[in-house]
Order: structure tokens, then C-alpha cells, then sequence
């Protein structure tokens, strides 16, 4: 169909229409006449579905009204008044997406789809939570996910709760965290980025509910708004469906909500912020130091582009000279950068971690006398061919996980439109990629230093400095002011406080009406497909190795992955895998140096990168297999050079270079700190498992806690263990890079494949070993460890699991159905609505084990009673056969995750190790498709079982573990 500029369709003017050559598709820019709403659609042939309502939202404080808002609209609407339509659409839906997110100057509520039944019933309860919210009717909301006041009577004190206000305790916990929110806030002092959109947990209890209200009223008009639909859809249906059902009722406001541009500094700032650490940790060697230049508008489309490659090349890669001065100037364990392109004035960060406060002079020194340098000298050529190359590689590829394509688009064109510029353009990148290629030839990134970095007074100083008990600090702060507004009560007050908790409580506990549920819209189990999707994956036996081979559309991109058996390795051995992993491809080999090995992997391929994977045996729980990965990816035209760069770092790696071993064992040990402060439930979980399980011992030594204790035990002794270390990795090596029991995996067009397999085969012959080593048995004694690690977070997380096999019980899809009924019911009734947690999730694995985690969690025993009483729940568990619908089809659809072409190829990888033949996945599927309410209630002894052997791990603060003691029979201070 032909549309006409200007012409209405539906109730929406067309005002643009364009053709998006970089993305393949069309672009038009539609206005609802009526109530000034205005609506994005990126039309193309892919059919994951993308509908998103964003919301310009400015805080003019830090109580994190508009994160709270976020949580709150989800909670009951005007046509869906069920207290959490969004738990009921993520447990009986077919989403592909399903979120909400709060950003520094924008709210939004994406959903993504292929079914077009689904996507209708998505968009719909979306537009209808943030038009309609039942926030007017029920004061409660607020008050679960905001913060509230809460009474014990046994110590007689008052505390704060609230889902949002237990969350941002945790960010608040991390450095990382509180580096990015100051840099913002400090380079943006006069506007809204001077305020945490998502809270600080100091101010959300300012917020009152007239202002909560008010915020709403203001923020959440159509005129406001920004409405998103992407793929292949019926347009012209979906305007006539939102207009009638939603912008038909609003008339247009004409007050404009703008984003204050702040005043440029004449002169470089200092600010510092303090972060916790325990009261006996260390300091020395926990500062963050950061330097940051504001660069331009973010509708400056081509510094966008540019300074998103700037950053790459002084800081991102091993051949990046910035990067490379810092951490050589010994100031610092890490550096990296950051090029923050999402908001009204765009700015660039240097980052360095494991500093100290003292090395502000000299970090501020070297990174300005590296940077004269560089403009005197200029940049090497082949490292800015090396960023192009590895941008544009990734911008044609589109490969972004399990994440929506058209919901990166979204992103993108919401940091456009928002703050004035063309809709599209960052969506186009063909021609200013081409244009800074050629520039680059002329001084083009030297000038751009020389402008917007050497000769930018508007910068900022920012430090992100350890304070001993500081934790305890605020803590003791907040229970002062706490006592004192307690003390200011009268009985009558005091009993009001008890009354409205009491009330939330009585909410949160009554079950949802049944005509209530029965509103929100759902599918049936015949919307889905009964079939388990396979690919045709083709498996060809070589002498001592095996391809398996995918044919896809990959637009001319191959994909060659290679599984190496690292089963030979000796158990003392086993954490030195991780390293060797890390160290390939930053280390000189015989034929590149490190920094230039980078640049020529850059220049020829998507990327090389190297892992290792532990595989269950399907059919023998007591079976894995370690596998060390190598992936690499390439436009057909380079595989040659892929392969050629392969056999030069697998077999000419040189490890002996002290100086630079030492300059990335310590960037590991510091990224291995961020996880643990960062990612603290993959820490837990990963411990936890270790109790009762052979192969989970083994990924603890590689993944977890203990293989960050083998780092600490090099750094002890580094200078006289070095040496040991290399020759450990060389043996190492050799064990594993052997043709024995390889298994290479291709993903590629059929015509690509056959003039690339008898490469790859050459390789395999020639250059890879083919020697029979002594397979390992490794001796793991799994044991009952309740454990507390111990660091300055403010909150938790709680687990417990343990190995379901034992007890004689298997794995079964039913599994996966208690799954979606733990995580959106039970669970997150408990833990999260009632306890305050952030989330919590059940997990059931194929190779017995089973865990609950609790994440930014206030408590820790009240959590675990949760744990312990979920058994007794699942005995009296019944639902209708509706309910049932909805948690089979939420359970279905966390087995069809759209998959990009690299998931496909490790999936099938995967199958093939796991012996998990197609059998045995439509066993699977059919199980989950069949569960009853029967076979629900029969998983009580399972749970009870897995219960009543207390095996717990807890990672949190030093206070709330202490008060728990009694629950631990070991506690570890993890940075003392």
C-alpha cells in the first residue's frame, strides 16, 4: 500500500516516510491528531513483533518517582483490575519480551511477540496500565512498590520497605553504580540528569502519594508519549485498535515537557563520592578515578557515530594506547571507557578501578600527556581499521542474543527523537561510517581528541573512593531518623502506620477475584505447536574428530566454533583453564605482538574469543564433559585469515612476557571482583550447587568464588609463582589443543560451507595434535557447606537447593511448569510482593540440581521459611483449568526463545555433547504440554526432600549475616 504525507489514517496524520536501506526497511513517523500522541513504525519482514509506549520523564529529585510509577502502573487496570496483570502476562503469554525500564530522562514499556493474537492481548493490557492505572483506587501500590513504614512490635522500631526501595539498596552497594550516577549527576548539575531517576534509597521515603499521583497526571498523557511498532504487522489495523480503544478518550495538551540543556564548565570540576566497604577490609587499591568530557547534542549524528569508535580505540581493545598507558603507568589494575550516547548532551568517560585517591595527579597526568602524544604522533592505522571493521561487523550482523532487533531500533531512535533530532538517524550508518573511514586518513580522530578531550574545560574529576563501615554508618543513620520520627508520634499516629501496613498485608494476601483474572486476554495451548523445533543440523565422523554443520541465512557471515576435550586436564589443575582462556588472544604469539595480534583480529573478523563450558550428560547425571570453546566469526572473504589466526594464537602463544601476563592477570582479577560485588546470584548459585554436585564443584573451580581464591593465592606470591604459570598454561595447552575428541561446529550458507570445510579440515590435520592422554577422574566429595559470604552490600541474596536424583527422582518438563508457578506465584508472592525482595527465581536442572534464589533481599530467615514452606504449599496447589492454561503457555514459551544464528549453532553443539537427542526434547515439550494439577501437587516430596537437608548460601551484608548467625556453619569476610 501507497500512503500519502499529511493524509489521516485512522486518527493519525503521516508527517514522515522513508526507506531505512541500513536495516531493510520503511520508517514513517505518524501524530494522533486528537490527543497529540505521537507513533514510530519500522515496517520489514520480521515477524518478532515490537510494541513499546515510552514517556519523556524528568525527576526534579531523587525519590525515584518514575521508577516507582514504572513497577506501579503494572499492578491493575481500569479494564484488567487484577492485582499484577504483568506477572499473569509473563506466566501465559507467548512473549519474546516482556519488561518495563526506567531510564535517566525516559520510561518504558516494551513487549515483543510473534504470535499476532498475543501481541494484540500485550499491547493492549501496556496501553491500558500506563492510561489507566489503578494507583487512583488503591493507595497499597504505592506503598508495596515504593517504600512504606513498618512496625515490629517485638524491638518496637519502625523500618522501611518496599520493593523499589529495597532494589536501588543494592545499587547502591555497587562502586560501579555510584561511579556512572555521579558522573552524571555532577556533569549535568543544573538539569534533571542531577537526580537519580531510579531512586536513592536516602530520599524514596520523601515521596508522598499526592506527589506519586502527580507525577503520573503530568508524565503519563498520550501528548507525551512516544508510541513504537516494529516488524511485520497490519499497520493500519493497529492505529485503528489504539486510537479507538485508547488516544480517542485524551485531548491534545499543549504544555511542553522539555529537557534542560546544561551551561558548559569553564573550567574542569573535582567531585568524590565515598562507597562501602566492611569495617576491617582493606582500602588501599579500591578507588575508582574517572576523567569526563562532555562531547555534543546527541542529534549530532556523526559524532555519535565517531566517539562510539574513539572510545573503542583508546580504551576498548589490547592494542588501544590509552589503555595501554594507564594500566602501564601502575596507578591502576583496570581501565575502560564508557561513551554515553542516551541522553541530551552526549559525554565520554576514562575509568580506571584498583587506584588509589592519592594517584588522581598523576592519572590526569598520564592520560593527557598520552593523548598530546598521540595527536602529535597520530594513531595507528591499523587500529582504526581494526574499530571500523569490528563496528560495522556487529552493526550488519545484528546479532543481539535473545534480545528483540526491533527493540535495540526502539532504543535507538528514542535517543534521536527525544531530544530533537531526526527519527531515524541513528538507524542509518552506511554513509557516516563510510565518511569517517575516509577522514580517518586525515587526522580525523586526532582532531577529534584535540577538541573535544585536550582542549574541553567542560570535564569533570569523579572518584568513587572505599569508606570502612560505612554500611553500618548509614545504617545507624537511618535508625536515628527513624527513632526520632517514631518518637514525634502520638498512639493514634503510630496505630494509623500499623493500620495501613496491616491493609497492604491484607491486600497482598487476598487472591485475585476470578472475573478479574478472566479480563486479561489468553491464548490456547492449540495457539501452540505441539512439535518441538529442530534444525536440520548435518554431523559428519572425521577420524578423531567430528563437524556438525548448520545451513542458515547468515548474509554471508561464517560462523566456526571448535570444542576441545578438556577432560585430560589434572584435577589440581582445573582453575588454570579459566585463566589460559582469558589470557589467548591478549598475549604476543610468535608471529604478532599482543597489541597487533588485536588489531588484525579486528580488521578480518566479528571476533575471536575463547571459553569453557561444562555439558551434562542427558542420560547419566553422574557424566560432563569440559569443553574448552574457541568461537570465531567472519565474513566469507576472511575465513582464510580466520583460520589462519586461529592456528596462530592456539599454537604460537607466547606466555612468558612477565609485564604483560601481569597487566592481564590483574584486569581479570579486578573484572572477577566486579562479578562478585555485580553479578552476585550467579556467586551464590554457583556455590550452592557446589554442596551437592560433581559437576557444579567443577564450575565453582572455574566460574565461582574458589576460582577467585586461586587468583588471590597468585596475587600472595606473584613474582615467584609466575614462572610456575607459564608452564603450567604450556602443559596446559598442549593437554587440550588436540584433534582427539574435537568437535567443530559451522554455521553458513551451503555454498560458503563447501569452499570452507576443506580449510578447515587442512587445519585440523596439520596443525592440531592427535595424542591419547589419561582421561581424568576427578574425586569431587560434594559436602553440606551453609555458607555466608560476606561483603558491604546493603542487601542479599538468599539460595538453597540441592540434587533432586538422589533421591531417586528424574528429570521430567513438569519441572518446568512448577518453575513458571514458583517464579510468578509463590515466590514472587512471598519474597517479592510481601518481602520486599527485588525478584527470585526456582531452577531445575537435568542433572538433579535444583535451587531458589532470592535477589536484593532484606531478609534472610524470613526468606528461607519461604523456601522451607513452598512444599507444604504445592500439597494444597490447585488452580482451574484456565490457570493451568496460562502457566503451560508461559512455560512453552520459555522454550521457543527466538534464537540468532550463533544461539542456533552452540544449541545444537550442545544437544550433541549432552547426548540429549530430539526424543528426548519433544518428551520435553509433550510433558510440559500434558502436566496437571496431579502431577504439581506429587512435586511436594521432591521440594521437601531438597528442603530438608539445609544446604543455604548467603551473600550480603556484614550486619544482617550476623544477626542470622545461628543459620551458618561457616562465614567468609570474601575482600578481607
Amino acid at each position: 500500500m501507497n500512503y500519502e504525507i499529511n493524509k489521516i489514517y485512522n486518527g493519525f496524520r503521516l508527517i514522515e516516510e522513508m526507506q531505512i536501506k541500513d536495516i531493510s526497511s520503511t520508517g514513517r513517523v505518524f501524530l494522533h491528531e486528537k490527543s497529540g500522541a505521537k507513533l514510530i513504525n519500522i515496517e520489514n519482514s520480521d515477524d518478532n513483533k515490537v510494541f513499546a509506549i515510552s514517556f519523556k520523564t524528568l525527576p526534579d529529585n531523587s525519590t525515584g518517582v518514575f521508577h516507582i510509577l514504572e513497577h506501579s502502573v503494572l499492578c491493575g487496570s481500569r479494564k484488567f483490575p487484577s492485582k499484577e496483570p504483568f506477572v499473569e502476562l509473563a506466566k501465559g503469554s507467548l512473549n519474546t519480551y516482556l519488561n518495563a525500564a526506567t531510564y535517566s530522562d525516559k520510561t518504558m514499556y516494551p513487549i515483543a511477540s510473534k504470535n499476532d493474537k498475543d501481541f494484540r492481548n500485550l499491547m493492549d493490557v501496556y496501553l491500558d496500565a500506563v492510561f489507566y492505572p489503578n494507583i487512583y483506587k488503591y493507595p497499597e501500590i504505592m506503598k508495596q512498590e515504593g517504600w512504606h513504614y513498618e512496625y515490629n512490635k517485638d524491638n518496637d522500631q519502625l523500618s522501611y520497605k518496599g520493593v523499589v526501595y529495597n532494589e536501588m539498596q543494592g545499587v547502591y552497594s555497587s562502586p560501579e553504580s555510584l561511579l556512572f550516577r555521579g558522573i552524571s549527576s555532577n556533569l549535568f548539575p543544573d538539569t534533571s540528569y542531577s537526580h537519580d531517576s531510579g531512586g536513592n534509597p536516602m530520599n524514596i521515603p520523601e515521596l508522598t502519594g499526592e506527589q506519586f499521583l502527580s507525577y503520573h497526571k503530568k508524565y503519563y498523557h498520550p501528548s507525551n508519549s512516544y508510541i513504537y511498532l516494529y516488524g511485520k504487522l497490519d499497520i493500519l489495523d493497529q492505529l485503528k485498535f489504539i486510537d479507538e480503544n485508547y488516544l480517542c478518550n485524551f485531548e491534545k495538551i499543549d504544555e511542553k515537557i522539555e529537557i534542560k540543556k546544561q551551561e558548559a564548565f569553564k573550567e574542569m570540576k573535582e567531585k568524590s563520592v565515598f562507597y562501602p566497604i566492611s569495617e576491617s577490609e582493606d582500602a588501599n587499591d579500591k578507588t575508582y578515578l574517572s576523567l569526563n568530557f562532555v562531547i555534543s547534542d546527541a542529534t549530532n549524528k556523526e559524532l555519535y557515530l565517531a566517539f562510539d569508535l574513539l572510545e573503542d580505540i583508546l580504551l576498548e581493545t589490547a592494542a588501544s594506547p590509552l589503555k595501554n598507558a594507564i594500566v602501564k603507568a601502575n596507578i591502576c589494575k583496570d581501565a575502560f571507557g564508557m561513551y554515553n550516547n542516551s541522553i541530551l548532551q552526549t559525554y565520554m568517560s576514562i575509568v580506571i578501578k584498583n587506584s588509589n585517591e592519592a594517584e588522581k595527579d598523576k592519572f590526569k597526568k598520564v592520560v593527557f600527556d598520552t593523548l598530546r602524544d598521540i595527536v602529535k604522533n597520530g594513531i595507528d592505522k591499523d587500529l582504526i581499521d581494526a574499530v571500523i571493521n569490528s563496528k560495522e561487523f556487529d552493526l550488519r550482523e545484528g546479532d543481539y542474543s535473545t534480545y528483540p532487533r526491533g527493540l535495540v531500533y526502539c532504543e535507538k531512535v528514542m535517543n534521536s527523537v527525544l531530544h530533537n533530532g531526526l527519527t531515524f538517524q541513528n538507524l542509518e550508518f552506511e554513509n557516516d561510517l563510510e565518511k569517517i573511514k575516509k577522514n580517518s586518513e586525515n587526522r580525523y580522530f586526532e582532531s577529534l581528541i584535540e577538541k573535544y578531550l585536550l582542549n574541553n574545560p567542560y570535564s569533570l574529576m569523579f572518584s568513587v573512593v572505599p569508606k570502612n563501615g560505612l554500611s553500618k554508618e548509614i545504617a545507624n543513620e537511618e535508625k536515628t531518623k527513624l527513632e526520632k520520627y517514631k518518637a514525634s508520634l502520638n498512639k493514634e499516629q503510630l496505630s494509623q502506620i500499623i493500620a495501613e501496613a496491616d491493609e497492604l498485608v491484607k491486600r497482598q494476601s487476598l487472591p485475585d477475584k476470578k472475573e478479574d483474572l478472566l479480563k486479561i486476554p489468553l491464548l490456547t495451548i492449540s495457539d501452540v505447536n505441539r512439535e518441538a523445533e529442530t534444525y536440520n543440523t548435518k554431523i559428519y565422523d572425521e577420524d578423531d574428530y567430528k563437524v556438525l554443520y548448520n545451513e542458515l541465512d547468515t548474509n554471508g557471515i561464517n560462523y566456526v566454533d571448535m570444542y576441545f576435550d578438556a577432560g585430560n586436564v589434572k584435577q589440581e589443575d582445573i582453575p588454570y583453564i579459566t585463566l589460559l582462556s582469558y589470557l589467548l588472544s591478549k598475549m604476543d604469539t610468535k608471529n604478532y605482538s599482543y597489541e597487533s595480534l588485536s588489531n588484525v583480529i579486528n580488521i578480518n573478523t566479528g571476533g575471536i574469543d575463547f571459553d569453557l563450558d561444562l555439558y551434562s550428560d542427558a542420560n547419566d547425571i553422574d557424566k560432563y564433559y569440559p569443553k574448552f570453546i574457541v568461537r570465531g566469526k567472519c565474513i566469507h572473504e576472511k575465513s582464510e585469515k580466520l583460520i589462519e589466526l586461529f592456528k596462530e594464537i592456539i599454537n604460537n602463544t607466547k606466555f612468558e612476557n612477565k609485564d604483560r601476563f601481569r597487566e592481564a592477570f590483574y584486569e581479570l582479577k579486578s573484572r572477577m571482583e566486579m562479578i562478585i560485588v555485580s553479578g552476585s546470584v550467579r556467586i551464590v548459585g554457583t556455590r550452592l550447587n557446589s554442596y551437592y554436585s560433581n559437576v557444579s564443584q567443577y564450575n565453582e573451580l572455574v566460574n565461582g568464588l574458589s576460582f577467585y581464591e586461586f587468583l588471590l593465592e597468585i596475587h600472595k606470591d606473584f613474582d615467584n609463582k609466575v614462572n610456575e604459570i607459564f608452564t603450567k598454561l604450556g602443559e596446559i595447552s598442549k593437554l587440550i589443543f588436540n584433534r582427539k575428541n574435537l568437535i567443530i561446529s559451522i554455521g553458513s550458507a551451503k555454498e560458503d560451507y563447501e569452499i570452507l570445510i576443506p580449510k578447515v579440515k587442512d587445519m585440523v590435520l596439520k596443525d592440531f595434535r592427535s595424542e591419547t592422554y589419561e582421561k581424568q577422574e576427578y574425586k569431587f566429595t560434594p559436602s553440606k557447606k551453609n555458607e555466608a559470604l560476606v561483603t558491604s552490600s546493603n542487601v542479599q541474596y538468599v539460595a538453597k537447593g540441592n540434587n533432586y536424583s538422589k533421591f531417586g527422582f528424574s528429570y521430567t518438563g513438569k519441572f518446568l511448569v512448577l518453575r513458571t508457578i514458583a517464579n510468578y506465584d509463590y515466590l514472587w508472592n512471598n519474597i517479592r510482593v510481601k518481602g520486599g525482595a527485588y525478584g527470585v527465581f526456582i531452577s531445575f536442572r537435568r542433572n538433579g540440581n535444583m535451587s531458589i534464589c532470592s535477589y536484593r533481599d532484606p531478609n534472610i530467615i524470613e526468606t528461607i521459611k519461604v523456601y522451607d514452606e513452598f512444599a507444604k504449599h504445592l500439597e494444597k496447589f490447585t488452580c482451574d483449568k484456565r490457570e493451568m492454561t496460562k502457566y503451560i503457555l508461559g512455560t512453552i514459551n520459555s522454550l521457543d526463545t527466538p534464537l540468532s544464528n550463533s544461539m542456533i549453532c552452540e544449541r545444537e553443539v550442545a544437544i550433541y555433547i549432552s547426548n540429549l537427542d530430539k526424543k528426548l526434547l519433544q518428551k520435553e515439550r509433550e510433558e510440559v504440554l500434558d502436566t496437571k494439577i496431579e502431577d504439581i501437587q506429587e512435586m511436594k516430596t521432591i521440594i521437601d526432600k531438597c528442603m530438608e537437608e539445609n544446604y543455604i548460601c548467603v551473600l550480603g551484608g556484614k550486619e544482617k549475616i550476623e544477626e542470622n548467625k545461628d543459620v551458618f556453619e561457616n562465614i567468609i569476610n570474601i575482600f578481607e
